[in-house]
């Protein structure tokens, strides 16, 4: 028994420190995040001055003086300039782009989460609640490493190792251990931060679902009903009045929310997670269109992508480039075995027996 505990003791700090777990994923929440936040600086572009600029409401003055008391921080009040808050608007929303790309992604990812809190510290009272959630994931995935994959990072690395530009210097100098120790602390906060993020997530569905229990609305399925008739949430009246005119519908759409939020924790290690997902991605976007909270269901469609295993995402890359090939959009003549790989080769985990990279006999194995 404490040969197998030593055992399973063993093969979780070897998959800690070793082996980046969800980088696909990573890669998703990364892209996501930085395109809803990319569209929703857009699509805020007439209003940024009434939002967040120096002719809001919410002056910089009333905003410092809750800074004070919340401890929060925003670059957007530094000055009280408009040509300071348009250049910083600009910069927003470049930051935004290159963080989808994948630039960079290192400093670029503190930058988008600098970003996000300066935003949603400066009009806490102006957005719908899903910045809450992306202010989280900002910093959360500052400490991965979303950008191994469907990055320009990525591609700019595999040019470099085509060329032979990326081998490992051999010897057993101070730079080769930090070289390793390096790697070593990527990875480990990379798990880390995807345990969280994932975490997280988990807490909120858990949470969500453990309150409506709670309610008396939620307990009778009238709950939807009296959200549909709230004048606030009402994008679409005549649709939501359609919709309200079958309380038998509602009653099931409501029970049936409470119990794949309660549960969601609980299906992650087994197959049932595919259905509640599907059956999440069906409620987010109801939510989306019914009661127009668009950023918060995206940010919550986005979170639960962390979900997905790896293989789900190489299976949707090979789908889409055999899909892109049939219609005719790449060269037919390009055979798939010598078409370059977008995203490089992971090096091996350490002690993976590699001829090409020299190791200490003292070195970590």
């Amino acid at each position: 028994m404490s040969q197998r505990l030593f055992d399973r003791v063993h093969a979780f700090l070897v998959l800690l420190t070793e082996r980046p777990v969800s980088l696909y994923a990573a890669a998703m929440l990364r892209i996501g995040y930085g395109l809803l936040y990319l569209v929703f600086l857009l699509r805020e572009f007439p209003h940024r001055d009434e939002m967040w600029g120096p002719g809001s409401p919410w002056t910089p003055e009333l905003a410092k003086e809750m800074f004070e008391q919340s401890g929060w921080f925003s670059v957007l009040t530094l000055s009280d300039s408009r040509l300071y808050f348009e250049v910083c608007y600009a910069t927003a929303l470049v930051i935004c782009g290159l963080f989808v790309l994948g630039w960079r992604t290192r400093a670029v990812s503190v930058l988008f989460a600098v970003v996000v809190t300066s935003f949603h510290a400066r009009a806490l009272f102006m957005a719908d609640g899903g910045d809450n959630l992306m202010v989280l994931m900002a910093v959360y995935l500052v400490f991965t490493a979303c950008g191994r994959r469907w990055s320009l990072d990525a591609r700019r690395a595999q040019l470099q190792a085509s060329a032979g530009k990326t081998a490992r210097p051999g010897g057993c100098g101070l730079r080769s251990h930090l070289g390793d120790a390096r790697v070593i602390l990527t990875t480990v906060l990379h798990n880390c931060g995807m345990f969280v993020i994932a975490a997280q997530v988990c807490f909120l569905y858990g949470c969500a679902g453990l309150y409506k229990v709670q309610g008396f609305k939620w307990g009778d399925g009238t709950a939807l009903h009296y959200i549909l008739n709230i004048d606030l949430f009402r994008p679409w009246p005549e649709l939501s009045q359609m919709i309200g005119g079958h309380p038998t519908l509602l009653a099931v759409v409501a029970y049936m929310t409470v119990l794949v939020q309660v549960a969601f924790p609980f299906v992650l290690f087994s197959r049932l997670k595919y259905p509640v997902l599907m059956l999440l991605l069906g409620m987010h976007v109801n939510i989306a269109v019914l009661m127009g909270l668009p950023l918060f269901s995206g940010a919550m469609i986005v979170a639960d992508a962390v979900f997905l295993p790896d293989r789900f995402y190489r299976a949707v890359g090979r789908l889409w480039r055999r899909t892109v090939q049939r219609t005719g959009l790449m060269g037919a003549d390009a055979a798939p075995a010598t078409a370059p790989a977008v995203v490089p080769t992971q090096p091996g985990p350490a002690g993976d027996p590699n001829p090409s990279r020299a190791r200490c006999p003292d070195g970590p194995q």
